[in-house]
């Protein structure tokens, strides 16, 4: 007895499992509807980019030879001229002193020159000049007593023309010196020591061009976001230094795949962000639209040049950065969610619910962003469009509505 209780039990228990199954199997599907809405929309296209510096200079060496001294660090503000490091700096600095010595020793000459002579030279004629004119003042007086002494019979004709003879010597005496001094200096001597000048000057010029070549210099203000050299280092001329460039204000490289350049263009807005601070972004604009196609990586992109403000210098130069360029905004646009959206051959459209069932709607989508889609024609506000694109819907088919 208790055996056939136990045998219809479990007959019952069969039955009942076969009957939910049959059941559930024949129950609506569950699908995630969303509301049609009207909200502001952003068009936004996603891409990734690389920062440089909006003005900047590759700093490279002029001549070859080994780093003596560096003399910036990585990251320091300087300014135009600053010194970067030097090569072989000692040799061309010894050159430029001893060519600025026959500058200054070729100036003296010339103006020695110019002055009538050496001043040695000249010291020495108006010495003797000076003697031969006080002799000649004394002879002259000599002469004037004999002359006098001569018309009374107290002095000899003879006397007199030795007292004559002795001032027309002292007179020739101090003529030659005068002639000696005006011929210490000819035009042929300024003109030679006008040209040791010049060939002072240009030799001293070349000296200190090597210097300057030896010198590394910062040719613009920026900061020094690349170093190159370290002390030690052997230089050929050409060689990278550094680089030198302003950072609060950085040029963005934006790669932009060749299908979507059509939805760029000048002026759009630029938002630009960086894994490395995460919850910073920097504004910007485009500025220049690309001029060829060129491969990246497997991608074939135009290069968009946008333009961003960095005072506080935190986005680094040579970072690679997320790039959103902001393509189209519309105000007051009729939106569904992104995965709303499905694709029957070449036709866009929704699956909307009709009491129990949901229905197939053609729609002609307009622009979209992360997850919303503006809807042109074909939907109303406060309809409701089923989610889950994975799942196969048919038209007609009953659901139940989920709300998510």
């Amino acid at each position: 007895m208790k055996k056939l209780v136990w045998i219809g039990l479990a007959a019952a228990v069969a039955g009942a499992s076969i009957w939910w199954i049959r059941l559930r199997a024949s129950a609506p599907a569950e699908v995630p509807f969303a509301r049609v809405k009207r909200e502001r929309l952003a068009s936004v296209l996603v891409t990734n980019g690389k920062a440089e510096p909006w003005e900047w200079v590759a700093v490279r060496a002029e001549r070859e030879g080994v780093v003596e001294r560096v003399a910036v660090e990585k990251g320091v503000q300087v300014a135009k001229g600053t010194l970067i490091a030097e090569v072989n700096a000692r040799e061309a600095r010894a050159e430029l002193a001893a060519a600025s010595a026959r500058v200054a020793q070729a100036q003296a000459d010339l103006e020695g020159l110019r002055q009538g002579g050496r001043a040695v030279d000249l010291a020495e004629i108006a010495n003797a000049l000076a003697r031969v004119r006080l002799e000649l003042e004394a002879a002259q007086k000599d002469l004037t007593v004999s002359r006098r002494l001569a018309e009374k019979q107290a002095a000899t004709r003879q006397e007199v023309t030795d007292a004559a003879r002795k001032v027309e010597q002292l007179q020739a005496e101090a003529r030659a010196l005068g002639h000696k001094r005006a011929s210490l200096v000819s035009r042929a001597d300024t003109g030679a020591a006008e040209a040791r000048l010049e060939e002072a000057v240009a030799a001293q010029a070349a000296a200190r061009e090597r210097l300057g070549q030896a010198l590394i210099r910062a040719p613009i203000g920026g900061v020094v976001y690349q170093l190159e050299v370290r002390g030690g280092d052997y230089l050929s001329p050409g060689a990278l230094a550094a680089c030198v460039g302003r950072l609060d204000k950085l040029r963005v490289r934006v790669y932009v795949d060749e299908p979507e350049l059509g939805r760029v263009a000048r002026g759009m807005p630029v938002t630009i962000t960086w894994d490395a601070l995460p919850g910073r972004q920097w504004e910007g604009t485009v500025d220049r639209m690309p001029t060829q196609i060129v491969p990246f990586a497997t991608r074939q992109v135009g290069e968009v040049l946008c333009t961003i403000d960095n005072p506080g210098r935190e986005l680094l130069a040579g970072t690679n950065v997320n790039a959103e360029i902001t393509t189209t905004v519309v105000a007051n646009a009729l939106v569904i969610p992104k995965e709303a959206l499905r694709k029957q051959a070449t036709r866009s459209g929704v699956f909307v619910v009709r009491g129990e069932q949901v229905a197939w709607r053609e729609i002609t989508p307009g622009p979209s962003s992360f997850t919303r889609v503006a809807v042109q024609a074909g939907l109303s506000e406060g309809e409701a469009v089923a989610l889950a694109p994975d799942r196969v819907l048919k038209d007609g088919e009953r659901v139940r509505v989920v709300w998510p």
